[in-house]
């Protein structure tokens, strides 16, 4: 990469900022989870190198702004694994009898650790540290998890489903009212709902919606080669024909 950054390198890589690399950081983490939910072995090889290639990259250009180095990035994040593993390498900031036997247990440890770490430091919001850039349903679900583990919670999963249908409620009502704006503040408040529920099921909700995405995909993948294979097009087919392709679509695995 110092090559390639070089004056007699390559031009594209030269013009390269920290700001420009920024969406291609995104999507090679995305294609990592693609290579991770349906790719072989070999492909999710080769997407963690992609990965790989962004951190060098940013790691790079900073080493030429003498800030830090690669080698200081894998530093520390090390000296982090090291102290915030107290039950596995052994700590004088803190001493674990009782080595946790989970990961709820872990957790706990973990969090003591963020604490003593944070002494000193302005008291901020539990909120702090979720970045904006996170996909809405992600941060949506870090925050209703932070929250709740000091209590501000549901008692139980009937008060999440009484607050989805208080919220879809109140969506039709803003559907009736006509604004825009009204619609679009309901339907947030809808999907945060929904995400809590996710929360509550111990499941991802951005992780339910891409798998559901990935079926709507595949399903109407179906229908366009079923009509295809009939020498028709999307345009040409009734509602009533493309429901019955979708109906058979979804009958097959995926």
């Amino acid at each position: 990469m110092a090559r390639l950054r070089s004056p007699s390198g390559c031009p594209w890589d030269r013009e390269q900022t920290e700001q420009t690399l920024k969406k291609y950081l995104l999507e090679e983490a995305y294609e990592v989870l693609e290579a991770i939910e349906t790719g072989p072995s070999a492909e999710l090889q080769e997407e963690l190198g992609d990965l790989l290639l962004q951190i060098v990259f940013l790691a790079q250009i900073a080493d030429e702004k003498r800030q830090f180095n690669f080698a200081d990035v894998v530093h520390t994040l090390v000296s982090k694994l090291v102290r915030r593993h107290p039950h596995i390498f052994p700590s004088s900031h803190m001493e674990i009898p009782i080595p946790p036997q989970n990961g709820i247990e872990v957790r706990k440890i973990w969090r003591k650790v963020k604490e003593q770490e944070a002494k000193g430091k302005p008291k901020g919001s539990l909120l702090d540290g979720l970045p904006i850039a996170l996909p809405s349903l992600i941060r949506a679900q870090r925050m209703t998890e932070r929250a709740a583990r000091v209590g501000f919670d549901w008692p139980s999963i009937q008060g999440v489903w009484a607050k989805i249908r208080e919220e879809t409620g109140e969506l039709k009502k803003a559907e009736a009212m006509g604004s825009r704006k009204a619609k679009e503040a309901e339907l947030g408040d809808l999907l945060f709902s929904i995400v809590n529920l996710a929360r509550y099921y111990g499941l991802s909700a951005e992780e339910a919606l891409r798998k559901a995405n990935r079926r709507f995909s595949g399903r109407f993948r179906r229908i366009e080669s079923a009509l295809r294979r009939k020498g028709r097009s999307l345009e040409e087919a009734s509602l009533k024909e493309m429901d019955r392709l979708w109906n058979q679509a979804k009958r097959r695995k995926g």
